[in-house]
């Protein structure tokens, strides 16, 4: 004879063991014992699952058009670099803001500027990004605000302390940028113009730079190689920061500036050989006739015939880690059939 409570509880025993076969409570386990699961599928057992019919799946592939990248097998890819495209319209200074904007800052004086930066950058090891962004925003907020010659040196470290914590793992603390400057400017300085940057700038500070299109660019030159050609890009790194110190290029698109660093490094490497192919053509949206203005003022400055007398850039790039791509021989001149359609 059973009691209620052991009739009861007989009962619940069989219904919970009904809900285990029926529901396998799931165990925990590490990571380290997941590859001994019986449950995981494997070549074998997916082979005898019947797979659906993919006779009437049709993928739509994005049509190539000026501002896309097609030749990446990531579709990702194109989306993001519209997206970049457009967003350099938008983030870009004042073409002539030098002109129209400043009375006492000259081109000479902005070149006098980044070519220390250029310096800075080294002594702290920062990215090349960095030095990049950090002449953006120099150039946007000298778009809207006249400075006087005592403050453009604090602007420029500001600037690049801003771009620093931007860009880098571990950037230079304030401490630092005002002993760079042999404490001309105190902490409350920086920070100050720090502040009138980011507020100057509506606190959009992720623009794109002619670094940020030439990684692309350089990509896909090297696309088709086992092996990349550190050549080709070193001597890249090396026009698309000289482009920093001229002020006429500042009326160029990054896009642009990187498109036609690339058509001249592919010159320089190899002269006899039409730098501009179809694909790059297809890659970066630019056809040969677009670069020609900013290819030519990029020879310039690779012969020192503009900004000769700022030797930061040049000096950086005549080293040993960089394959001394600013020593390397030049024609004199681009052939002028090579900037034609």
């Amino acid at each position: 004879m059973e009691t209620r409570a052991a009739a009861k509880r007989k009962a619940n025993a069989a219904a919970v063991v009904m809900v285990d076969i029926l529901h396998p409570r799931k165990q925990r386990v590490v990571l380290g014992e997941l590859p001994n699961f019986s449950n995981v599928p494997t070549t074998q057992n997916l082979r005898k699952e019947k797979l659906p019919c993919r006779k009437n799946l049709s993928v739509k592939k994005p049509s190539p058009t000026n501002n896309t990248i097609s030749s990446s097998p990531d579709p990702y890819v194109s989306d993001i670099y519209q997206y970049l495209r457009a967003m350099e319209l938008k983030r870009r200074p004042m073409i002539d803001y030098m002109e129209k904007v400043q009375r006492v800052v000259t081109a000479n004086m902005r070149s006098i500027l980044v070519d220390w930066l250029v310096d800075v950058a080294q002594e702290y090891k920062l990215l090349s990004e960095t030095l990049h962004l950090s002449v953006s925003y120099i150039d946007r907020f000298l778009s809207l605000n006249r400075v006087n010659k005592s403050r453009l040196q604090l602007l420029g470290v500001s600037s690049m302390l801003i771009a620093s914590k931007y860009e880098e793992i571990n950037p230079p603390r304030v401490d630092k940028f005002c002993s760079i400057t042999d404490n001309t400017y105190d902490k409350g300085e920086v920070v100050k113009m720090e502040a009138e940057i980011l507020k100057s700038l509506n606190f959009e500070m992720g623009n794109p730079t002619a670094i940020t299109f030439l990684r692309r660019l350089l990509d896909a030159t090297s696309e088709k190689q086992k092996t990349p050609n550190l050549q080709i890009e070193f001597l890249g790194c090396y026009l698309v920061d000289l482009s920093l110190l001229d002020y006429d290029c500042i009326r160029f698109l990054p896009s642009i500036v990187a498109a036609s660093v690339v058509f001249l490094a592919r010159f320089i490497i190899c002269p006899e050989v039409h730098p501009w192919t179809s694909s790059l053509c297809e890659c970066s949206g630019y056809k040969s006739v677009e670069l020609k203005e900013c290819v030519l003022i990029l020879h310039d400055l690779y012969f020192s015939r503009k900004a000769g007398s700022f030797q930061a850039v040049r000096e950086k790039y005549k080293q040993h880690k960089f394959k001394y791509v600013a020593n390397l021989p030049s024609p004199p001149h681009v052939p002028s059939h090579y900037l034609e359609d």
